[in-house]
């Protein structure tokens, strides 16, 4: 990407705002990502989110293979309608990284989103959580959102690193996902140069100020996640909170749940995991 165009798409995603949803991968009973499901589940929320995030977490992104990622990125890109499409990366590795960034950028993804280093053997991880952003955004050809999580990786919650990595050129926002309610205050009174996407339904009322929200019940309601968003109070959480437990988007398999939702509705085929 020219230096130009990357500039131009940092200022574009600097700016995003709103609902942003973390796709469930639809699969067939082949587990091959399923073409018409993608393009019924992105058409299912074109004008309703306002950018769409394969292969993260709720995309079960720790599992799916090289093909299945390429294609629900693709297929993602293929039907988003120019909406901003923030491809997500969960590998260990910072060369497996920055080689998902480059197919990210070759099917047309505007950014890709990274978590903290992690090992893939459960240990700890080998590279500093600044070092890790600092190599990645250096050699990315895509602007990189931070996915701030630490139940996979982790990364203790340092929040003099994380406000050092969103100073980072090339670092165009933070899905928070930390769950701490105090530690996404401190972040946003620390003045962070990019946008902060809350990460956890339950938390939406919790911190007013972030500038955007990416969860599960983006797949299935995001007009709730608008309000509880624009109208932080009882009243709101209440009805995303009612709706979280209706899904149950808190149990360790929330992305199954979602799927099997999408089912009922007809907007996928089956409610399989990706492997």
């Amino acid at each position: 990407m020219p230096n130009s165009e990357r500039a131009a798409a940092e200022w574009r995603l600097k700016a995003l705002r709103g609902t942003v949803v973390p796709m469930v991968t639809p699969v067939d009973e082949d587990r091959r990502v399923s073409a018409p499901d993608v393009a019924r589940l992105v058409a299912s929320l074109h004008g309703r989110v306002t950018g769409y995030m394969p292969a993260l977490s709720t995309g079960e992104g720790w599992h799916l293979t090289t093909a299945q990622w390429t294609d629900v990125v693709r297929l993602t890109v293929e039907h988003a309608g120019g909406a901003p499409v923030l491809a997500g990366v969960e590998l260990p590795g910072i060369d497996e990284i920055v080689a998902r960034a480059e197919l990210a950028a070759g099917l047309g993804a505007d950014a890709v989103v990274v978590p903290p280093p992690w090992s893939d053997e459960g240990g700890t991880a080998a590279i500093g959580f600044v070092e890790h952003y600092t190599t990645v955004v250096e050699r990315s050809p895509l602007p990189v959102v931070v996915y701030h999580e630490n139940v996979v990786s982790k990364a203790p919650l340092d929040l003099d690193a994380l406000l050092e990595v969103c100073a980072l050129p090339g670092i165009v926002g933070v899905k928070e996902s930390s769950g701490s309610a105090e530690f996404t205050r401190k972040l946003l009174d620390g003045g962070p140069a990019v946008p902060v996407l809350q990460g956890w339904e339950h938390l939406l009322s919790a911190v007013p100020g972030v500038q955007g929200f990416v969860g599960p019940l983006a797949n299935l309601d995001p007009e709730a996640c608008d309000e509880a968003l624009s109208a932080a109070g009882p009243d709101t959480q209440g009805r995303v909170d009612a709706l979280s437990e209706r899904y149950r988007l808190l149990a360790d398999d929330w992305y199954l749940h979602v799927k099997e939702e999408l089912v009922r509705r007809g907007t996928i085929g089956t409610p399989l995991a990706v492997n």
